[in-house]
């Protein structure tokens, strides 16, 4: 499906030069910011507590954020989860302070301020809460459940990220080997890898928060990017097995060329619904679409710009995709002649 077709070869070939030293400029950024500020790390990799409570009516957010940052607990994080009346509170871990005692201090901040007083429940009764909220016969809100996240376990699931992460790239290099040529493996891994460091980097320069849903878009952002490397790898070496005589700076501005509509269709439909989570989505999906985001732009200048360059850089030619190379007697004027399908 294509929504236009452009007829004349557009030279981006002509300026790769240009393109590449914007990647290493925008690149050496990115990995200055993460050397000298760092990544904000979320309490899943850094440690600390996690409560949820449940109110009666749709919950003021507003005001639930002011009553726990009264308590000088740190920086902390009140956002909605799953629907209106749910709250998931976040807060960092606090020396000297058990989680029982942090647990307590928040619920009764929020249960303040409801007008509500909390009142410890009978033993004896059927599950639930130890404290409940009672505001005259109602129950504003209801503490549903709290869990401590300790610095080993952020440990581990770094390390693990940062494993799964490894495996992906490793993976995505064998991938392009196999399917098309050494060349184009190590122009599209630098291209995933251009994308993921620039992600890292806004992050890093804006102190956004890193949780394991960045993480998550992250790994997507590898996956999205080295699919729209291969669709343009791929009408590379279509372009060269049709067009024998183009040189491999034409080869490559054709295949960019072609690939056009479909690039601006598919990014296009993709970021529309990452942009509804972005506005739409709430504090829950802000930094996963945020990070989606990044990743998709840049994604679409790395495959475009870095990779197919590189390639270029790298010396691929018509012999290193087509096996059997071209027949003697071959007929110069047919573009379709000695190639091998």
């Amino acid at each position: 499906m294509e929504f236009f077709r452009i007829r004349r070869d557009i030279p981006f070939m002509r300026h790769a030069l240009v393109f590449n030293a914007i990647s290493f400029l925008t690149f050496a950024a990115a990995v200055f910011f993460l050397v000298t500020r760092g990544l904000h790390f979320s309490i899943e990799f850094t440690g600390g507590s996690l409560i949820e409570v449940q109110y009666a009516q749709s919950a003021d957010i507003g005001r639930a954020r002011s009553a726990v940052e009264s308590l000088g607990l740190g920086e902390v994080q009140v956002q909605n989860f799953g629907s209106s009346r749910d709250v998931l509170i976040r807060m960092p871990l606090r020396g000297g302070m058990k989680q029982g005692e942090v647990v307590g201090k928040v619920f009764t901040a929020l249960c303040q301020a409801e007008k509500g007083v909390v009142q410890q429940r009978d033993p004896g009764e059927s599950k639930g809460p130890a404290q409940v909220c009672q505001a005259g016969d109602a129950q504003p809100l209801v503490l549903q459940r709290s869990e401590f996240v300790g610095p080993q376990v952020g440990d581990e699931l770094a390390h693990d990220g940062a494993l799964a992460l490894g495996v992906t790239v490793i993976g995505i290099m064998i991938y392009l080997a196999i399917r098309f040529e050494w060349k184009f493996a190590v122009a599209g891994i630098i291209a995933n890898l251009h994308d993921v460091i620039i992600i890292l980097g806004f992050f890093a320069f804006f102190q956004w928060e890193f949780s394991l849903s960045v993480l998550a878009a992250v790994l997507a952002v590898l996956g999205y990017s080295v699919n729209e490397s291969v669709v343009i790898f791929d009408r590379i070496r279509e372009t060269f097995r049709k067009m024998r005589k183009l040189d491999t700076p034409a080869v490559i501005d054709h295949a960019i060329t072609s690939t056009m509509s479909r690039t601006i269709i598919t990014h296009g439909s993709t970021e529309m619904m990452v942009l509804a989570m972005l506005i739409f989505g709430g504090p829950t999906l802000h930094y996963f679409a945020l990070a989606l985001t990044i990743g998709i732009l840049f994604g679409i200048y790395s495959s475009v710009f870095v990779a197919a360059a590189i390639a270029m850089w790298l010396g691929v030619k018509r012999e290193d995709l087509i096996k059997g190379g071209v027949k003697k007697d071959a007929d110069p004027n047919d573009p379709n002649s000695g190639a091998v399908v």
